[in-house]
């Protein structure tokens, strides 16, 4: 596919694609927050509770990261 191999195209979706899907994640987080007048604190709950899962995912780019370095 223009030149790139399946490997390539992989790891670019699987760093921009879902990192990009992410950010959106953190925005319909934050719309549930506003439309449903959460306060502070519950905005604070929300974004923990349905974020968390998302550390996983950069934790396992940092892991990877700092194993990699010599």
């Amino acid at each position: 596919m223009f030149g790139y191999t399946e490997e390539q195209v992989t790891a670019f979706g699987m760093s921009f694609g879902v990192g990009a899907f992410m950010l959106y994640m953190l925005f319909i987080i934050g719309q549930l927050a506003w439309e449903s007048k959460a306060g502070k604190f519950g905005t604070m709950v929300m974004f923990i509770g349905l974020a968390l899962g998302m550390t996983g995912f950069v934790a396992k780019y940092l892991i990877k990261y700092f194993m990699d370095v010599k």
